[in-house]
């Protein structure tokens, strides 16, 4: 599957020095070094394509965009792989509400999702891989763990046993009830009879009765939702044989701390005795009136129907990065209006011929992406440099600091 088309970034004065990033783990609970490498490898989970982009996405997308930008900007090579998940029950449940072809209605969301990565000025991966492309991946994986004795059959179905992963829950730090629980309300099927284990995973599921299937080894049938990224991710991540975990970072919304990313690793695991990831990296939700902003509670607001409202793109990604990739968050659309002003401002502020000293800016910029990728830290540093500029300092560069906040924000002036 094609990706987006490519942003460029312009180039860093290199008398600016990028300290060791440090970044929230959610494995270990707290944040830690990454450690300094000339190449990394980054996982992100994409979209089921049922519906837009919206704000919750945007959220995630830009949180890992922030850090495959300090990544580049240390110079490190990054291998960054996404999957999208166009094959799975709510995308069929949707097609069959709106009368239509599910592979067309995954299609027109896709292109939708592209076009609004584009605009908010995300950078694409290195790879974007469909599920229903992946199938045969798939297969091989489940292969792998059959071979490590870890499927079985329910009915025409198959199954991963999760506890064949000695460390099955150390990334989550769930108990058995709390896993029941959000297993249940997240696609899990723990109530099913003749499963060996409540929580064990769904592998492959037999073809339904109007329902799409493939050919397989193991029958017609479709993926379960955890292998497909397992599998995407050990296939087009180029795994270093040398390296103690197969992939760098493993990225995607809390949601889907468990029991996505749990699963995902642990049949991971089970194929090549790997930790799956050094760093599991988790943005946090974004909400409206209350709830938790998702499909499900249709309480959505999409990116796609801003932008045809005439808001700039820039001053939603502005708007998101006012708030720390992590933390969970209330939306309502007066940030859009603070936001706009700041960015009015900062235009303004770039066209001077004589502005504030910028070098102090830009430092404090890198030092707090550095930080957790610190995005609310980062724009209030520029608020500073702004104030100082309207106060009359001199002695910057407008345009070096112009080209800091595009390549490490991802802000286009």
């Amino acid at each position: 599957m094609n990706s987006w088309a490519s942003v460029a970034i312009p180039p860093l004065n290199e008398r600016f020095k990028l300290p060791a990033l440090n970044i929230f783990d959610t494995a270990a609970r707290k944040v830690c070094p990454v450690s300094v490498k000339t190449t990394y490898r980054m996982y992100v989970c994409g979209i089921t394509p049922y519906d837009a982009t919206h704000l919750g996405h945007a959220n995630t997308y830009l949180a890992f965009d922030l850090l495959h930008r300090y990544l580049l900007a240390t110079g490190a090579i990054v291998k960054f792989v996404q999957n999208i998940t166009d094959i799975d029950d709510p995308l069929l449940e949707r097609a069959v509400r709106d009368g239509v072809d599910w592979r067309d209605l995954a299609t027109s969301q896709i292109d939708l999702f592209r076009s609004d990565m584009v605009a908010l000025h995300v950078l694409p991966p290195s790879h974007y891989i469909g599920a229903v492309e992946a199938i045969p991946l798939v297969v091989e994986a489940i292969s792998a763990l059959d071979s490590a004795g870890s499927v079985y059959k329910v009915d025409e179905d198959l199954y991963f046993r999760v506890h064949n992963d000695s460390d099955f829950g150390s990334r989550s730090h769930l108990s058995q009830d709390q896993m029941l629980k959000i297993f249940s309300e997240r696609g899990g099927d723990p109530d099913r009879p003749g499963k060996s284990d409540p929580l064990d995973a769904l592998l492959w599921l037999s073809q339904r009765p109007n329902e799409p299937g493939w050919q397989s080894k193991y029958g017609v049938g479709r993926p379960g939702w955890h292998i497909e990224c397992c599998a995407i991710a050990l296939n087009y991540l180029d795994i270093d044989p040398q390296s103690s975990t197969s992939i760098d970072f493993q990225g995607g919304g809390s949601d889907l701390i468990f029991p996505h990313h749990e699963m995902s690793a642990a049949q991971s695991k089970v194929m090549n005795g790997k930790e799956f990831a050094s760093y599991y990296v988790h943005a946090g939700m974004i909400g409206l009136d209350g709830e938790k902003m998702s499909k499900s509670k249709g309480n959505l607001v999409f990116v796609s129907k801003l932008l045809n409202e005439g808001v700039d793109a820039m001053v939603i990604r502005v708007a998101l990065l006012r708030h720390h990739y992590r933390a969970d968050h209330m939306w309502n659309n007066q940030e859009l209006d603070s936001s706009r002003e700041f960015l009015d401002d900062l235009r303004i502020a770039l066209s001077r011929p004589e502005v504030a000293p910028t070098d102090k800016a830009i430092e404090s910029i890198i030092a707090s992406l550095s930080d957790d990728l610190n995005s609310p830290r980062a724009l209030s540093a520029i608020q500073e440099w702004i104030t100082a500029t309207k106060q009359g300092q001199v002695g910057g560069s407008p345009g070096e600091l112009s080209r800091a906040i595009d390549a490490l924000l991802g802000i286009a002036i």
